[in-house]
């Protein structure tokens, strides 16, 4: 069975994804590599905006590194072998080795690192939208859930003090949780921390350095209890690093998944030489947060798939309005109506193929958020007859429609 097809529940993201025609999936391509329709890239779009604006509101500089490096500097980081059997194969290019990354870290120490740093600089807020390739297993695939090429809105703080990654702990988790109530997601009930704790006793898997480890642990487990968190603790869960806060959420058919997350690294700072020039002129080692604000983007959206029913609010919907003309005669109108409302900046389009009826369930069938009815009424008095996706229906001068439609998306009501 190809499980990323199919969906039992019906608000199930694989259903949903494909009967609103967001996102599909190839032989010919590979498993877990999805690909996005145009509508299934709006919404995309929208959340990468979203997420980028917000982050350089709050501090972080955002960059761009690629998608591949040379197989050294993930031994280097340590992900090779500790990652080992979630990447690629290398791919050898004039006799170097070369690997599809499957974290963003490496990149951006190399980034902080090409020129000195004091600490006045510090914290760095080092942010991008990553595209990562991990190798799933198949039978572990499922939809845009588990994928093996995604994008991770990725962070790394690299901080002056064990005092201030505690702070930009505690920001980065203000930011996830700020961000969860833009989708309406609430904590115990949609969302719940997870204190992912390591085991000392496995060398394999775990960097080896047993006060760093205690050290890291209750310093997060503090932080959740100065914050009144409520949370409960996993072990042998952290990344191989250090300790970390998931924030978990369940899908519809009741398997949890992490879908965002802020770590603590004691590690990476040696491996990489991470310094900077203290008040007093000495070298200083750096500490290093890593941090994912919603996460990978599809993950994120399989989850308000789920969330909304696929009936999204009007910022991230595909299509925010339909214009329905009643009939031929009333056609140069609704023209008119369409060109006005993309000039906007709304996403609308036209439906005037089929009886108009039909074209009303198809609107209530797509899930968009308004269509506006136009027959001999509104031509006449120069309005339109709005209809919202709950039922609510008013007629109104075109302008004032445009008007509340902007402020609902500029603020991003639920």
């Amino acid at each position: 069975m190809n499980t990323e097809h199919e969906g039992g529940h019906e608000h199930d993201h694989k259903k949903l994804g494909r009967e609103l025609d967001l996102f599909t999936f190839s032989d010919a391509v590979g498993k877990g590599l999805p690909l996005w329709t145009p509508k299934g890239s709006v919404v995309r779009r929208e959340l990468e905006r979203f997420i980028v604006d917000e982050e350089i509101k709050r501090g972080y500089l955002h960059v761009y590194t690629p998608d591949i490096a040379k197989l050294d500097l993930y031994r280097k980081s340590g992900h090779y072998p500790h990652y080992q059997d979630s990447m690629y194969a290398p791919i050898k290019v004039d006799d170097e080795e070369f690997m599809l990354r499957p974290m963003t870290c490496p990149h951006h120490f190399e980034l902080y690192l090409s020129r000195p740093h004091s600490y006045r600089e510090l914290p760095m807020r080092i942010a991008e939208l990553a595209k990562l390739y991990r190798y799933e297993q198949s039978g572990e695939l499922m939809g845009l859930q588990r994928v093996r090429s995604f994008c991770l809105a990725d962070a790394h703080i690299i901080c002056a003090t064990e005092e201030q990654a505690g702070e930009e702990i505690t920001k980065a988790l203000d930011l996830i949780v700020d961000i969860a109530a833009v989708f309406g997601l609430k904590q115990g009930e949609h969302y719940h921390f997870r204190l992912s704790l390591g085991d000392r006793s496995n060398k394999e898997k775990y960097y080896k350095n047993d006060a760093a480890w205690e050290k890291g642990e209750s310093m997060l487990r503090e932080l959740l209890q100065k914050r009144g968190e409520k949370f409960e603790e996993a072990k042998d869960e952290a990344a191989f690093y250090g300790p970390k806060i998931d924030i978990q959420m369940k899908n519809v058919n009741g398997k949890e998944d992490t879908a965002f997350t802020v770590q603590y690294d004691f590690c990476m700072p040696d491996r990489f030489d991470l310094t900077y020039t203290a008040a007093d002129g000495t070298q200083k080692r750096a500490f290093v947060v890593h941090r994912s604000s919603i996460g990978a983007i599809e993950r994120i959206v399989a989850l308000l798939i789920e969330h909304y029913g696929g009936a999204f609010p009007t910022w991230l919907a595909p299509v925010q309005v339909t214009v329905l003309p009643v009939s031929e005669k009333h056609a140069a109108y609704a023209e008119e109506t369409l060109s006005q409302l993309k000039d906007a900046g709304i996403r609308a389009e036209l439906s005037s193929d089929d009886s108009l009826g039909k074209r009303i369930r198809g609107v209530k069938l797509a899930k968009v958020p308004y269509f506006i009815v136009i027959g001999d009424q509104e031509v006449d008095a120069k309005t339109v007859t709005v209809e919202k996706r709950d039922g609510a229906k008013a007629t109104t001068p075109l302008a004032e429609f445009i008007a509340k439609l902007q402020e609902e998306i500029r603020t991003r009501s639920a």
